[in-house]
This record gives structure tokens, C-alpha cells and sequence, in this order.
């Protein structure tokens, strides 16, 4: 399946929420949410691959490109970071709120759905596990000099 048409299924299959400020609502918002590839596409393209992070699955089998936390943008996902919150949240409100870039995981989760995160993650999971999704991270890697400062030359098939 491409990724635009899985896009598309995820879009339906886990639609925006309601805006919220509550506290449960701005919790989910200091752990950032995932981008589908062509999400995370669209970013690096209107120039915020710089404001990602690199998280690896624990099997070592595919990544995912989602916001970074604060202080660890650009690099692998680093849990010493990770109580600084999102790159995005900003005085209690997502900078990407309206704009169209919004990562799906943030926009359909919300207090009304407790428990439906989950597969809704999974799913984001899977849109990660395919060849596009191993290309962008590619691209997003040279683009932003991580696999340089790895010490390695990656490039994409």
C-alpha cells in the first residue's frame, strides 16, 4: 500500500479531536506524537526537520520521525530529554496546532478516548515499518547531518 492511500485510512480510520487545555489533554502533548510518513514528509519539506527526533523501534527493525523533545532535536530519541516535553509545546499550546502538520497521534488523542491511543500508535507503527518510511528517515538523516555525526554515509535506495 503507498503511503498516501494509507495516509488517507488513517486520517479516517483516527479523526482530529476537539481542542482541549485540560490537564490530561496537555499531558499527552508533552510526550510528542507520531507523524504517518507522508506527515512527517510534509515537515521536513515546509522546513522543520530540525525539530525531529529519531525513535527506533526496540527490535531495531524500523524508526519513526516525530517531534523532538526539547534540547534533543535531530538526534536519536533520548530519554534523559524527555521530561523537557515537546519541541512544539509552547506555555501549554502546540505551536503546530491549525497549521495542517499537526501529527495524527496528537490530534485524535484526547480525554474523551481513553485507551484508543494505542492502536491508533500501532497503526502509526506500522505506516513507519514500510520502505518509505526507511527512505524518509534516510533523507531526513542526510538532510539534517545526523548519519554524519554517526560517523556514517547512508544513502537512499
Amino acid at each position: 500500500m503507498s503511503a498516501s492511500i494509507n495516509n488517507k485510512i488513517l486520517k479516517e480510520r483516527y479523526p482530529a479531536s476537539e481542542p482541549c487545555s485540560c490537564q490530561t489533554c496537555v499531558d499527552y502533548c508533552r510526550r510528542p506524537g507520531w507523524w504517518t510518513v507522508s506527515e512527517a514528509s510534509r515537515a521536513i519539506d515546509l522546513g522543520f526537520a530540525d525539530r525531529m527526533m529519531l525513535e527506533v523501534s526496540p527490535d531495531h527493525r524500523f524508526g519513526v520521525l516525530s517531534p523532538a523533545f526539547k534540547g534533543n532535536e535531530s538526534n536519536y530519541s533520548l530519554q534523559v530529554f524527555s521530561k523537557q516535553g515537546c519541541t512544539f509545546l509552547s506555555n501549554g499550546l502546540c505551536e503546530l496546532f491549525g497549521t495542517g502538520i499537526q501529527p495524527l497521534e496528537c490530534r485524535f488523542c484526547h480525554h474523551s478516548r481513553p485507551g484508543l491511543g494505542v492502536q491508533c500508535h500501532l497503526d502509526i507503527e506500522s505506516d513507519w515499518n514500510t520502505d518509505e518510511g526507511k527512505r524518509l528517515i534516510v533523507r531526513w538523516g542526510n538532510s539534517t547531518g545526523f548519519w554524519e555525526r554517526q560517523g556514517l554515509a547512508v544513502v537512499e535506495k
